[in-house]
């Protein structure tokens, strides 16, 4: 399983992986939090697609514009 971690906060990150849900790839974005014991767990915050729309979201977030 690929997976990519983006530090949020001390004790939240996102996490952009791909899963597999019966028999089909889908890429997870995620945020994930450190819990007591050190370890990080998911939350319910995230989003999940099928491969082909990857590029779609790509394009969305490349035509923002932060100040």
């Amino acid at each position: 399983m690929e997976e990519v971690f983006i530090d949020k906060s001390e004790t939240e990150r996102i996490r952009v992986g791909i899963n597999e849900y019966k028999d089909r790839k889908y890429v997870d974005i995620r945020i994930y939090y450190e819990d007591d014991t050190g370890d990080w767990r998911p939350t319910k915050k995230g989003i999940t697609l099928p491969p082909d729309r990857v590029s779609e979201l790509a394009e969305a977030l490349g035509k923002l514009t932060v100040d």
